[in-house]
């Protein structure tokens, strides 16, 4: 059996999937053709009901035979049931017969068929109708399937139709895909931003809230890198293109919500293993129920119509519309309603994945923590605070150093302060020694205590310590420390809270520091001092620890993140600004650095999937009690039509619950 032809059936039971798949490179056009499909399935549909009274109608006035009243009856039938009959006899020429459409062609024709037994009612409008009410639901579905595709449509709001490229001096408006790496693009305020590069003139603010849903808008000027899919405000700023289009964050987002579907979960194959085992039983159960009780009652010719009538009717009933439709649709939903809050869950089987989630394993650096160093705390033996920070921040002006970078982000203003600084020497792997107006200021480790001989003390604080000596005379000391984010703790709760048993923290970070953060963020367990394969052990240690039944998240930021996102049963990238390789080997990428989303992703998934479930119980609480009716022939053809699609149609609706993140 071809691949291609079990995603065709089982995606979902509906005539027009293959057309609203086509075209994803054209998203306009693939929108429009959704639309089109629609409208004219919903033409078709109320022809078909319009032809169905009158062929009421006629039957009722004139007393026409059989034969005759199936003609007029065979119009509207095989208009609205011609995809479906199709798709039937398409199914047994692959030897997959036993698909909704089959199930659907043969109740009806059954229907067709049944008024020309001895005894029996014709049932040539049932059938028709039963027909019509598959294609409302289908209808409903392509409705409801157009939706979610919109709300992740939203985020293709961020797809740039037109990159302004300066080429001989003037200005060109061209295609994103025909500028080449290094062109020089103008974004003009209003704009979004086309492809990735850096900014060579003017500055402006961005608003980010297309790939983040960050709503603050963030500065960005000469030699800021700019990421496409951006609004640019308030400034006119040329940039030169780091990336084609192909490459550009931009193009990869889309890229990966377009394919987000394709990726089966658990729970939708379950729909396919469902109609294999479910479709055969059926109809068995159904030839069965028509030839059994006949052959015992031993009057075979008269009681036969009957049963097979409530065979037939056994046969509407039992096709699983509302769960083949309703449960892909759910997933999907929740990949749409998910990507509203700026979490982008690459396939449906993460979903299934996220919401079983018993361990989560965070990389410490950019993940909980801010991944910058700032001073956290200072520790003055002589002069106040302000004044050794004030010091130390004019020893370190021209230091390119990171931990020179947060002294001075401390003391902004010492720029204009009036103090002479001269005579900078610095001591590789010591520090830096300088004149501050009349004072010799030495900034640096214990070894450069040491040389100018000054009587240095420790800290109990973790993080990295930075001595201050004035004239060789120990003045005390800077805490400079990576700042937890602010919502790291709540994360950490919001987790234990969602049923996650266990938090890990790895981190190539020093034992003391790892200590400090995870017992302030109350973590159950963290590993220091590791490179990225140790990482991976770890990760491989943990996941053949974990119970069967459970799965475990790894949520990382950076490059020698990679290896472990792809490792884990869920890799979670932070920041859908950071490191592509990171976007690249995660299964969910959070568009900002949030880690409080991480709870909100397996909050959705485990909202997502308990519709699911409703929906699946529902249905088949429903089925079951009609299919015991009509067993007993206590149900109509009517009631088992309106069993079906209105169960479908509540399932879709409650599907629909799930884009409300």
């Amino acid at each position: 059996m071809s691949h291609h032809h079990e995603h065709h059936h089982h995606e979902c039971c509906c005539g027009h999937e293959h057309e609203s798949h086509a075209g994803h490179h054209e998203e306009h056009e693939h929108e429009h053709h959704h639309h089109e499909s629609l409208k004219g399935q919903l033409l078709l549909i109320i022809v078909t009901a319009v032809l169905l009274a009158v062929a009421v109608l006629i039957e009722k006035k004139l007393n026409l035979p059989l034969w005759q009243q199936l003609l007029i009856y065979l119009v509207p039938y095989l208009l609205i049931g011609r995809e479906t009959l199709q798709e039937a006899v398409e199914g047994l020429a692959h030897g997959d017969a036993f698909n909704e459409h089959f199930l659907m062609s043969i109740a009806t024709l059954g229907a067709l068929g049944i008024g020309f037994l001895p005894g029996a009612e014709p049932q040539f409008a049932e059938a028709v109708f039963v027909m019509l009410f598959f294609q409302v639901g289908e209808l409903f579905e392509g409705y409801a399937e157009g939706k979610s595709r919109d709300s992740i449509a939203h985020l293709m709001d961020i797809r740039p139709d037109v990159a302004h490229v300066m080429r001989d001096g003037e200005s060109l408006d061209v295609n994103p895909d025909q500028v080449a790496v290094g062109e020089v693009i103008v974004v003009r305020p209003g704009e979004k931003i086309p492809l990735d590069g850096i900014i060579i003139e003017g500055n402006t603010s961005l608003n980010t809230v297309a790939l983040t849903g960050e709503s603050v808008p963030r500065d960005a000027t000469i030699d800021d890198e700019v990421i496409s899919g951006c609004v640019n405000l308030s400034g006119v700023i040329s940039v030169r293109t780091t990336k084609n289009f192909g490459e550009s964050t931009v193009a990869k987002i889309i890229d990966l919500v377009e394919h987000a579907g394709e990726k089966k979960s658990r729970s939708e194959t379950f729909i396919t293993r469902f109609a294999r085992i479910y479709t055969p039983i059926v109809v068995i159960a159904a030839v069965a129920l028509a030839l059994l009780p006949p052959l015992f009652s031993g009057n075979f010719a008269q009681t036969f119509p009957t049963w097979l009538y409530r065979a037939l009717m056994f046969l509407v009933v039992s096709c699983p519309c509302a769960l083949v439709i309703s449960v892909p649709l759910t997933f999907f939903g929740g990949i749409g309603g998910a990507s509203r809050k700026g979490i982008l869950i690459k396939g449906a089987n993460y979903i299934d994945v996220l919401s079983r989630t018993g361990i989560v394993v965070f990389d410490k650096t950019g993940t909980l923590t801010c991944g910058e160093f700032a001073v956290t705390a200072v520790h003055p033996d002589k002069y106040n605070e302000n004044h050794l920070l004030h010091l130390a921040a004019h020893v370190e002006h021209y230091s390119t150093h990171p931990i020179g970078i947060a002294l001075r982000n401390a003391f902004p203003d010492e720029a204009t302060d009036g103090c002479e600084v001269g005579q900078i020497e610095e001591l590789a792997g010591e520090g830096i020694t300088a004149h501050v107006g009349n004072d010799v200021v030495s900034v640096g480790n214990t070894r450069l205590m040491d040389s100018v001989g000054a009587k240095w003390h420790d800290c109990t604080h973790a993080g990295t310590i930075i001595h201050v000596a004035i004239n060789g005379e120990y003045a005390g000391h800077i805490v400079i420390n990576d700042r937890v984010k602010d919502d790291s703790a709540a994360a950490i709760e919001q987790l234990r809270d969602n049923g996650v048993k266990r938090t890990v923290m790895l981190t190539g970070d020093r034992d003391e520091v790892a200590a400090e953060v995870a017992t302030k963020l109350k973590i159950d367990e963290y590993h220091a001092q590791l490179l990225p394969a140790d990482k991976v052990a770890h990760v491989e240690r943990l996941m053949s620890e974990k119970p069967e039944g459970e799965h475990l998240a790894f949520v990382g930021d950076g490059i020698n993140d990679a290896p472990v996102l792809a490792r884990a049963d869920v890799g979670i990238a932070m920041g859908g600004l950071g490191s592509d390789a990171a976007i690249e080997a995660a299964d969910v990428v959070l568009m900002d650095d949030q880690p409080t989303k991480i709870a909100t992703a397996i909050g959705i998934a485990r909202r997502t999937l308990g519709i699911a479930r409703q929906n699946v119980a529902f249905a088949i609480g429903v089925k079951v009690a009609v299919l015991l009716l009509a067993a007993v022939g206590v149900a109509t053809m009517w009631m088992a039509v309106f069993a079906d699609v209105g169960v479908t149609v509540l399932a879709v609706l409650n599907a629909m619950r799930a884009l409300k993140a």
